[in-house]
This record gives C-alpha cells, sequence and structure tokens, in this order.
C-alpha cells in the first residue's frame, strides 16, 4: 500500500500526514519540495493539480489518494485532474476532502463547487470515501487580534471540529478504507459553539479579557478585502458568514467517533493545547 497525499503543505494535509506517520508508506504531493513540511518518513514528489503533466509519475504505483484542493474557482478542474491521474494509476481508493453542506443548492459557492468535484468522484468508478468537515477550530488561530475575536459565525452555534480529529478519521480510512466504502461523513466537534463562548475560552487561558466582535456579512467582506484577500475568497468567506449565522452549521453527531472510536476534541482541549499561542496573539 501507498498513500498520496495532495495539498501537503497546508494545514489539513500536513496533519494528515503526521496522522499516517509509521502507519503506510506515504507520498506527499507537493509544488516545490523545498517548501514541504519535512515529516519524517514522508516521501516528496513534485507535481501541480493544474498541470496534469506533472502527475503520472507521482500517482506511479499509488493504492489510496488523499485529495485535497485548495478552496477557490479552480478547485473543480484541480480535483478532475487527480481523479483521472488515479484512474489511470490504478488507484483503488480516494479519501476526499469536501465541505460542509456540500450540495448544488449550497448558500456558499464553495460548497456549490465541491459537490461538483464529490459528484465526480462517486461515478468515476474508484472507490470513495467523502469527507465534509464543519468549520475549523484552528481559525481561531488567525482571527484573534489583542482581545478581540473575529469569525464567520455571527450569534449561532457551529459544530466546529479540530483539524487534527479530521486528519485522524482521514487516517484511519486511508489505512484501512473498505469499511467507508461510498459513505459520506460530516465531521464535527463534539458540541455547538459560539464564538462568545470561545472567546470567553481564551480569554480564560490568555490571561486577559477576550471578546468576540460580530460583523455582518458585507463588514467581512470588507474586512478580509483589507486584509489582502482577493475578492473571490472574501466574498466567498462572506457567503459562510451568512449561512453560519443563519444556523447552517449549528449541529453535532457521531461521524468522527463512529470512525476512530473516542470522541472528537472539544474547544476547551483545543484552547488549552494552543494556549501559548491565544496568550502571545
Amino acid at each position: 500500500m501507498t498513500i498520496l497525499v495532495t495539498g501537503a503543505t497546508g494545514m489539513v494535509s500536513s496533519e494528515v500526514l503526521r496522522a499516517l506517520a509509521g502507519k503506510a508508506p506515504v507520498r506527499a504531493l507537493v509544488r516545490d519540495k523545498s517548501r514541504a513540511p519535512q515529516i519524517d518518513g514522508v516521501e516528496y514528489v513534485e507535481g501541480d493539480l493544474d498541470r496534469p503533466a506533472t502527475l503520472p509519475a507521482a500517482f506511479d504505483g499509488v493504492t489510496t489518494l488523499w485529495l485535497l484542493t485548495p478552496m477557490g474557482p479552480l478547485a473543480p478542474s484541480q480535483s478532475a485532474n487527480a481523479v483521472w491521474a488515479a484512474k489511470q494509476a490504478g488507484v483503488r481508493h480516494v479519501v476526499r476532502l469536501s465541505a460542509i453542506g456540500a450540495a448544488h443548492d449550497a448558500p456558499t459557492r464553495n460548497g456549490r463547487l465541491h459537490a461538483l468535484s464529490d459528484a465526480e468522484l462517486q461515478n468515476s468508478g474508484l472507490g470513495w470515501t467523502i469527507l465534509r468537515p464543519s468549520n475549523f477550530m484552528q481559525n481561531l488561530l488567525f482571527t484573534l487580534n489583542g482581545e478581540e475575536l473575529y469569525g464567520v459565525f455571527g450569534d449561532r452555534g457551529v459544530g466546529a471540529i479540530d483539524v487534527r480529529d479530521i486528519a485522524a478519521v482521514a487516517a484511519e480510512i486511508l489505512t484501512a478504507p473498505e469499511p467507508h466504502d461510498g459513505k459520506i461523513y460530516t465531521l464535527t466537534g463534539p458540541a455547538s459553539i459560539t464564538l462568545h463562548e470561545a472567546a470567553e475560552e481564551i480569554g480564560s487561558v490568555a490571561g486577559r479579557p477576550v471578546r468576540y466582535v460580530p460583523q455582518s456579512p458585507d463588514e467581512t467582506r470588507d474586512g478580509l478585502l483589507q486584509g489582502g484577500f482577493d475578492e473571490w475568497m472574501a466574498e466567498a468567506l462572506a457567503e459562510y458568514r451568512a449561512a453560519y449565522g443563519s444556523g447552517f452549521g449549528d449541529f453535532t453527531n457521531d461521524h468522527v467517533s463512529s470512525v476512530i472510536g473516542r470522541s472528537p476534541r472539544s474547544i476547551a482541549e483545543f484552547v488549552r493545547d494552543h494556549r501559548q499561542h491565544f496568550a502571545d496573539a
């Protein structure tokens, strides 16, 4: 068994590589080896999902694929290139990272794009499992400014999940895919949390008051544009602000525990594990 991991320099796939350490031969697809995280036991190969001609060598001998494409308008073509390369290489199973609520009528463009790629994989003839995680707890690491916390939840709860738990689910399925063939898992944390509650947890470990600053979808978009995000990404995240604010992500389930046999991490555990970051932010 050889597992190929795409998106290897990103937050989720880096955790998937760590979760796979010592469990199977692992290969990571990167555009530039010099930017790779250099995790022990991982073979790094160069390739680009935007350039199909670069993929055959990377996919050669691969039995299982972790398919993650960056959020953006080109995601369906990148996913299609990976699925085609997988078919040509004889890959047997693909575990694809999709998005919460992916559907052709999803309230976010990201969800609608993921629905296209999900459908293509489901009809590819390959074995498949699709993961649709809720909002990442790790996003809190980038939205704290001193004593003010920002985010896209509005005032509603969201079943946010620690990326490490997504990686644990992915590693379990990648190393033993058969029981999960043809299944879709929507991955959530153990509780639906508000950003007011997250701010309180952060303040308790940071040693200072932290408050959540709600923003409208338009304010979210404008703030992201001022922060350097491109227009497509800023508008897509503003759509998530509107969706989450309407209760789109206000639920939890047992999908994580059903795969890995333990409960996902709570917001309190996540904040404690990142105590120093929040103290310094």
